[in-house]
């Protein structure tokens, strides 16, 4: 634990070295140099992370593409809320998310009387594939540091999964869920919202790292729209700024 300690101590004083550094010459704060103009960022990113509501707690999800940034005002106010509206992009050709498997069957059901004629059972969910498309970031860049510099932002998405997205059941046999019409879809939305930082390397290349709230719904393009009302999950980028 104390080697720990001491790891984390020097990470953090190298760091603030480094940082200070920065301060000696306006040239050497990267930050200010990216927030001069209206820059263009571009940059490769992976993300991850998993459900976090009590029935889809066990949805883990994996992802990796690119990002393209353009700056669109110049740097607003003062102090440490000082900072740019950027207008973003991403996508993602990778996208996976892992779901509990399990059985249910497909039923069709005649009236007076209701029967149910039954095929199955069968095996749904398991680990879907897809593309993700994310066209809508809006972001305010805080340009105060010199090294640093933070993030908060606003999104809205698409996914196109390979099977129907999530698997919607795992009941006892019913009209409902295993009738015909109890499918979800292919496609689904991703309003989110997020948090998260630039740590710049060298002056025009970051370090990037955040934290994204997102929420996967269908807008009823299916029969169901099981969805995950909520999801976390951590993305580490790197980006070139021009």
């Amino acid at each position: 634990m104390r080697k720990l300690v001491g790891v984390v101590f020097a990470a953090l004083a190298l760091v603030a070295g480094r940082q200070g550094n920065a301060q000696m010459s306006p040239q050497e704060a990267p930050v200010q140099a990216a927030a001069k103009g209206t820059p263009w960022e571009y940059g490769v990113i992976v993300q991850g992370g998993k459900g976090i509501t009590d029935n889809r707690d066990d949805f883990k999800f994996f992802m990796a593409g690119a990002h393209l940034g353009k700056v669109l005002t110049p740097v607003y106010g003062k102090g440490i809320l000082r900072g740019n509206i950027e207008y973003a992009g991403e996508i993602f050709p990778y996208w996976q998310s892992n779901t509990p498997k399990f059985q249910r069957y497909s039923c069709t059901a005649t009236p007076n009387p209701i029967v149910l004629d039954c095929v199955g059972p069968y095996t749904v969910g398991g680990t879907y594939h897809g593309v993700s498309v994310t066209p809508i970031i809006l972001r305010w860049n805080f340009t105060h540091g010199k090294r640093i510099m933070p993030w908060v932002q606003a999104a809205g998405g698409v996914i196109w999964t390979n099977h129907k997205y999530p698997a919607y059941g795992n009941g006892q046999v019913n009209i409902v869920n295993d009738g015909p019409g109890s499918g979800a879809s292919v496609w689904n939305f991703t309003p989110q919202g997020g948090i998260g930082m630039h740590y710049f390397v060298k002056p025009k290349q970051s370090l990037d790292l955040s934290a994204n709230g997102v929420h996967i719904s269908s807008a009823s393009l299916g029969d169901r729209n099981p969805g995950v009302n909520a999801s976390v999950q951590f993305s580490l980028g790197y980006t070139w700024w021009k």
